[in-house]
């Protein structure tokens, strides 16, 4: 008993070193407490004004001659070009025809897509015959297919929709099975319990259950369908931005090549935003802001 206490005795006999511990983790608390925090308006000043520092150093450069027009056109020079296309028309006719082709294209992959998709995570027999074509399709070299698609179909829009048509597939596909196969058992088992019939199954399980995963594919699925469409308008396009592209790379018109890519990463990010704002009302059950 007496050598327990003693070997005890060290442990016991240390409160001024346990003192001395509790006292550095107090000031390091307190240092980290007075940092100086960068604050949320703080941040989002920064972030407007990143962009703008990148443009007034992009103007800049073109002003004193470091980078020249001919390799790249200043913002004030993309500025003047688009308010001339504009007042042509050019521009708005480019931009419709490319919405056209993206819009019909998406629909068309999209339908495919949750059409296979649900025959996949919902039927064991449909994961066997269609998910091996789906995996082959994906590991296509899908833009080596633009020549196939003009020997099959010529060079009038259906080659452009195709293309796209077959890059939405896949990332909607591949997120509409996980989520499908990602149900909880224990709502499976509360459903068959409940002896609902297949709509109610759909409408009650499976909906709410796969729509956050169905949305991620449907953005991942957006963005894929704008990649597609600027190839396949680059390949005997007689209209679209792809088309006002070419034309301007013809005559080495780097101005007119920028604003057309301007407009399709805005056509992108406008169809991003409108996802993520039908994303904030649709799962807003899961505490998601609106």
């Amino acid at each position: 008993m007496t050598q327990t206490l003693l070997t005890r005795e060290p442990a016991l006999a240390s409160p001024r070193s346990h003192d001395a511990r509790q006292t550095g983790r107090s000031a390091t608390r307190r240092r980290r407490t007075t940092r100086p925090a960068i604050s949320h308006r703080a941040l989002q000043v920064l972030r407007a004004l990143s962009p703008v520092f990148v443009l007034v150093t992009w103007q800049t450069a073109s002003w004193t001659g470091v980078l020249s027009e001919r390799t790249l056109a200043s913002p004030l020079s993309l500025i003047e070009t688009a308010q001339t296309l504009i007042a042509s028309g050019e521009l708005q006719e480019a931009v419709l025809v490319s919405l056209q082709r993206a819009s019909i294209g998406f629909v068309l992959g999209a339908g495919i897509a949750v059409t296979l998709g649900t025959i996949v995570g919902l039927s064991r027999v449909g994961d066997a015959l269609i998910d091996p074509l789906v995996q082959m399709l994906r590991m296509l070299p899908l833009f080596g297919l633009v020549p196939l698609f003009i020997i099959w179909f010529g060079i009038k829009e259906q080659p452009k929709i195709y293309l796209v048509a077959l890059f939405v597939i896949v990332p909607l596909y591949l997120n509409l099975v996980a989520s499908l196969r990602g149900v909880d058992r224990e709502l499976t088992e509360v459903a068959d319990t409940l002896h609902l019939t297949r709509g109610e199954r759909l409408r009650h399980l499976y909906l709410p259950a796969v729509t956050p995963g169905l949305l991620v594919g449907l953005r991942q699925s957006l963005g894929m369908a704008w990649i597609a469409l600027i190839v396949a308008e680059q390949v005997n396009a007689g209209a679209g931005l792809g088309y006002l592209i070419n034309n301007a790379r013809d005559f080495m018109r780097t101005d007119v090549i920028v604003v057309g890519l301007i407009c399709y990463a805005a056509l992108g990010l406008l169809t991003d935003s409108i996802v993520r704002l039908i994303e904030r009302r649709a799962l807003r059950w899961r505490g998601v802001p609106a």
